[in-house]
């Protein structure tokens, strides 16, 4: 019974919202950072996407780790979902750009479709208002490759182009949190 217990409690813990991120109306901090789109490397402007549209900017704990990798899937195979809502989509993480390389042209995962962006000192994630944990030792991603670097929690934020936050999404499986994404993108184009 106690077992039973406290994996509901877990489990309810793990489905609530992120606490302390940016919430629906606050300004999203906008930032520079080397990304990867197809395994090569550029500087991403959140200024400049925001001039195309809106911009989904999802923050995951790591590449190559079993829930961001179906984040990172799904993400992908709905890209036309979101581009036909005019939305553009960035990942962040604490990943080096050189594991990004990687990870963004793997087929598997965003398979070319989406840039991941690199937030290796964690100052992104926080000026977003999110948990970052240091690395943990001697943890290895699915390809049995160390992982070196912090962690950031997995939450996504819509930007609207004059740089609000529409919605924030936090607390929710890797699959469910893209889909409540597109949501939020395809209830902002349906507005406007």
């Amino acid at each position: 019974m106690k077992h039973v217990l406290l994996t509901c409690l877990l489990s309810g813990a793990i489905a609530l919202p992120a606490a302390a991120a940016l919430k629906e109306g606050e300004s999203a901090p906008d930032f520079k950072a080397q990304a990867s789109l197809a395994g090569k490397a550029f500087t991403y402007s959140l200024k400049d996407a925001l001039n195309k549209g809106p911009v989904v900017v999802y923050f995951y704990p790591s590449a190559y780790t079993g829930g961001c990798n179906v984040q990172a899937h799904v993400f992908a195979v709905n890209q036309e979902k979101f581009a036909a809502a005019g939305a553009s989509i960035v990942g962040v993480s604490l990943d080096s750009i050189a594991r990004l390389n990687d990870f963004s042209a793997d087929p598997e995962y965003c398979a070319g479709k989406i840039a991941v962006a690199s937030d290796a000192d964690g100052k992104i994630a926080k000026a977003y208002d999110l948990a970052v944990r240091e690395a943990a030792p001697g943890r290895k991603d699915t390809r049995g490759v160390d992982i070196d670097h912090g962690y950031a929690e997995r939450t996504t934020f819509i930007v609207t182009p004059n740089g609000k936050v529409a919605a924030t999404v936090g607390g929710l499986a890797p699959a469910a949190n893209v889909e409540k994404a597109l949501e939020a993108v395809q209830k902002l184009a349906a507005s406007r």
